[in-house]
């Protein structure tokens, strides 16, 4: 099959990879619809995070079930599924109270690579949830959303606590801050801060439901958001980038007493223990519990009741996937669908 490798920084390439099969009786095997490239893709291929290459690259999918492992009992060959970027046996005790992606079986997808045109999918019956038919095509790039960037905007604002009577900031305006608006309007926030300098950003997240753009970063964005809440600050706060920079803004801009949702794959943030002490500022984050929230995301999709698929402003087949990383590093798109 062909499938995205990293080689290095930078050093993307579509290759031949062997064709995944059954290895354990709880694997499943699908036939990819649609992956993307993430955000946290953007990590390695920039230097930042280690490349142990040749690589497969990919955690987020869609597909049809091909074959399944004896002992799987909630999926079939020839149903459309979608799965969360961490598979999880969605039964153990962490499982049962909401944080799959901490299960005690856990596997991250990435490492498997769902760039790909075939993808083994370990603990299926725990991992993979299958819609009420086979989609049409139009629906399945917001299904795809939902194994990881909506599932994870969603946990943001869960984690901040957004809902009616709250006023909600998003700091960052990649896909999963984008999402985490329509998460937070979805949940009944009243007042939605989107935080972005980029224009075609700051129409999608109008289209998501922001109420207000608030274009300044850093000590400036964190003035800006405390004027418009009458000095106090945001009750909810999503952090959906992961810098130092980014993290002290969520913090900032968070009233005492209010929730900041972590959900941007952290790197080099470090924070002042006594600074964060006084500030009655609540942290909640992680790597999200998508497989929590796919039933419900799934159903709101299939409804038609959101349309979180327009976060993807670029288009291409699998095989000029080094494009779409280019194009998501140079910021020329919010995010990247690879048709298979």
């Amino acid at each position: 099959m062909r499938g995205v490798v990293m080689h290095a920084p930078g050093d993307i390439r579509v290759e031949r990879r062997e064709d995944p099969g059954i290895v354990a009786p709880t694997d499943a095997v699908i036939r990819l619809s649609a992956s993307c490239v993430c955000g946290s893709d953007l990590w390695p291929y920039r230097g930042i995070e280690a490349v142990e290459g040749p690589a497969p690259m990919g955690h987020e999918y869609v597909g049809v079930v091909e074959e399944v492992g004896s002992e799987v009992r909630t999926v079939a060959p020839g149903r459309f599924v979608v799965g969360s970027f961490f598979a999880s046996d969605n039964t153990c005790e962490i499982c049962r109270a909401g944080y799959q992606s901490s299960c005690v079986r856990r596997e991250l997808m990435g490492t498997l690579g769902a760039q790909a045109e075939r993808l083994r999918v370990p603990l299926a019956d725990g991992t993979l949830v299958a819609t009420p038919d086979m989609p049409s095509e139009d629906l399945i790039p917001s299904l795809l959303t939902a194994s990881d960037v909506l599932g994870t905007g969603w946990f943001g604002a869960v984690a901040a606590q957004a809902g009616p009577g709250r006023t909600v900031a998003v700091v960052g305006d990649g896909a999963v801050g984008l999402l985490a608006v329509l998460a937070a309007r979805q949940l009944g926030a009243e007042r939605v801060i989107a935080m972005s300098r980029h224009e075609p950003r700051q129409r999608l997240a109008r289209a998501f439901g922001a109420t207000d753009i608030v274009t300044e970063r850093g000590d400036e964005g964190v003035a800006r958001i405390r004027e418009m809440t009458g000095g106090l600050g945001a009750h909810s706060v999503v952090e959906a980038v992961g810098t130092q920079e980014s993290m002290l803004q969520a913090i900032g801009s968070t009233r005492p007493g209010g929730h900041v949702g972590y959900v941007g794959v952290a790197h080099g943030v470090a924070l002042d223990g006594q600074e964060l002490f006084f500030s009655h500022v609540h942290l909640h984050g992680g790597p999200a519990p998508v497989r929590q929230y796919l039933p419900r995301l799934i159903d709101l999709i299939w409804n038609r009741r959101i349309d979180p698929g327009r976060v993807f402003d670029l288009d291409l087949p699998l095989d000029r996937a080094a494009e779409a990383y280019r194009a998501m590093d140079e910021r020329r798109a919010v995010k990247a669908l690879l048709r298979v």
